[in-house]
């Protein structure tokens, strides 16, 4: 089956991949278990000099990976490069910190004592959505190389360009062949490397149905998995936050990669004393932006990943406002693009309260006081990222703990960094990657005593 790479912007066939047959898969698989057998053994020394390595050709090569990305997939420039830049600390993150992070730990209890090492457990496979084509890779991948394990990874489809830029980049970072290798699969293949005995763990960012699929297949198989499955964020505005601030944070947030980031403001949960003003806010900034080629610099925003993805998000919004739902401003689609959308009244059982809508949609919820604001924020499936606004640091931390989320942020959008952890709890997922936790989901926590 041949897989296609296609510019949203105009629809133009990029490039053409063939899907590897299962032969192929089975020699990648070989040769990473042989790497495996050496890379396991190398020193932390020898790891961070490929690690750091990356690091600096990611930041030589931003410019190019930017122009790459806002073809492949529609992010404009700008938002390219900050994804660049992150993928660089991440790589410099765990050259610096891996050692520490997995150095052995001594146990002393009351049957004596012993000691925790870490030691890696083998192939990691990642599966990859295409919203961010190079953070997503970089985060599995720079903690498992540090920890001894080497990664096969199948990225999303519509980004192959991206993915065998990441490739040739960890080769060229002196990475042996086999420590990093892409696979091209489609989805339903996938499920060859997850059964393969020398594959040891899975870790797959995307949707509920193909994770859970994922998680099924590694049960079966006796593999460990991390899940990041999205979610559907709630941003709380509480009635001391500064109003126009924090309104035109959200417009400038919530059209971050046109909407199609999984810890993107979804729920927007006003006090009803401040609403009004927060929404005429609101819909001015959004209402003035325009479309545009993501691979030209400038105020517009740009596609959806591909226009099936925006045909989804325009039939949520038609169903939700057949639903009950009041369209305040857009919801219109051209080709891949959806105009920035406001939906307020937005009923239970409708896509808008039920659904993670993975575009530029604003669903707006009204609400009398705090506590309300907290039972609207957990009432959902889903729970990764969470955000309060206020003037009183006290009062954001105490809306924050009571947060049904893997993350809580105050004063800004759930965001990621290399040093912290993120994940989800409930539907969106389990399990973290990056920061002191990401490092220890795949190695061996082996306890040695002596007598």
């Amino acid at each position: 089956m041949s897989i296609k790479s296609i510019n949203p912007y105009n629809n133009e066939v990029l490039a053409t991949f063939e899907e590897m047959t299962e032969e192929e898969i089975n020699k990648i698989i070989t040769k990473a278990n042989k790497a495996y057998k050496s890379w396991k053994d190398t020193s932390f020394e020898q790891r961070a000099k490929v690690l750091k390595r990356a690091a600096e050709l990611f930041r030589d090569k931003k410019e190019e990976l930017s122009i790459l990305m806002a073809k492949e997939m529609g992010k404009k420039l700008e938002h390219g490069r900050a994804e660049i830049d992150l993928v660089s600390d991440i790589f410099d993150y765990y050259a610096d910190e891996g050692e520490k992070l997995l150095s052995p730990t001594k146990l002393i209890t009351k049957d004596g004592e012993g000691t925790i090492f870490n030691q890696p457990v083998g192939i990691i496979f990642g599966i990859q959505p295409w919203n961010f084509p190079f953070y997503q890779p970089a985060r599995g991948t720079a903690p498992n190389l540090m920890a001894g394990n080497v990664i096969v990874t199948k990225h999303a489809s519509n980004v192959q360009q991206c993915s065998a830029a990441f490739e040739q980049i960890m080769l060229d970072a002196g990475a042996p062949k086999g420590v990093y290798t892409n696979v091209v699969v489609s989805g339903k293949n996938a499920g060859i490397v997850i059964a393969d005995d020398r594959v040891q763990g899975v870790s797959f960012t995307g949707s509920n149905i193909a994770g859970s699929k994922v998680a099924e297949q590694a049960g079966k198989n006796v593999k460990k998995t991390v899940l990041e499955l999205g979610g559907t964020d709630p941003f709380i505005v509480l009635e001391d936050a500064n109003i126009e601030k924090t309104a035109d944070y959200l417009a400038e947030t919530k059209m971050l990669g046109s909407g199609q980031i999984c810890i993107s403001p979804k729920r927007i949960i006003l006090i009803e004393s401040i609403a009004e003003n927060f929404l005429s806010r609101l819909k001015e900034k959004l209402g003035n932006l325009e479309a545009g080629d993501p691979s030209v610099e400038g105020e517009h925003y740009g596609p959806l990943c591909n226009e099936k993805a925006a045909i989804d998000v325009e039939n949520q919004i038609k169903k939700s406002v057949e639903g009950g739902a009041i369209l305040l401003l857009g919801g219109e689609r051209n080709n891949a693009f959806i105009s920035p959308t406001i939906l307020t009244n937005i009923p239970k059982g409708v896509p808008a309260f039920e659904e993670e809508i993975f575009g530029p949609v604003a669903n707006i919820f009204i609400v009398k006081d705090e506590d309300e604001a907290i039972e609207v924020a957990n009432n959902s499936l889903f729970g990764l990222g969470s955000s309060v606004y206020t003037s009183d640091e006290k009062r954001g931390l105490r809306v924050a703990q009571k947060l049904e989320s893997g993350t809580a942020f105050i004063n800004q959008m759930s965001w990621t960094y290399s040093s912290m952890p993120m994940g989800g709890v409930k539907k969106s997922g389990y399990g973290r990657e990056l920061g002191h936790l990401g490092i220890k989901e795949f190695v061996n926590e082996k306890l040695i005593r002596t007598f």
